[in-house]
């Protein structure tokens, strides 16, 4: 029960959510997260933690860069149940419109480039999660 919880609220706050959709698109480091989504690095780090805490996302060491992809449910035998049902929702969210916009700018600049220095970045304005709870989309420890 305890790793289905983890699955489900970790897709239910939007900054995950749109991690999770933008990871369907291929694995991405954390940079170029970060640059799609117009946060700060620690607040990228912290959501992908908690994406890995509840099995949804994994990490892999690709030389000096780290890359995170979409999980297999060995880790969370409910990870592939919840992924396949986001697979599906908010195909014409504009805030994912815009995110994979971006993600088709960012994956333009080898990632060599991209990561390496900041004139690769364009720091964009993030495109923002209008939510009901301003506590919804924190990077607290805790899964909201």
């Amino acid at each position: 029960m305890r790793d289905f919880e983890l699955a489900v609220k970790a897709v239910g706050d939007p900054t995950r959510t749109r991690i999770l959709k933008l990871l369907q698109e291929g694995g991405l480091c954390g940079c170029q997260l970060q640059e799609v989504l117009g946060l700060a690095a620690s607040t990228v780090s912290k959501h992908l933690s908690l994406l890995k805490m509840a099995g949804l996302v994994r990490e892999c060491r690709d030389g000096r860069w780290v890359e995170y992809a979409l999980a297999s449910p060995a880790r969370n035998p409910h990870a592939e149940a919840v992924l396949q049902m986001l697979l599906g929702l908010l195909e014409d969210d504009p805030v994912i419109l815009a995110d994979r916009q971006a993600l088709l700018e960012v994956r333009a600049v080898p990632r060599a480039d991209f990561c390496s220095s900041p004139s690769g970045r364009k720091s964009r304005k993030p495109a923002r999660v209008k939510t009901s709870d301003p506590e919804e989309s924190d990077a607290k420890g805790d899964i909201r």
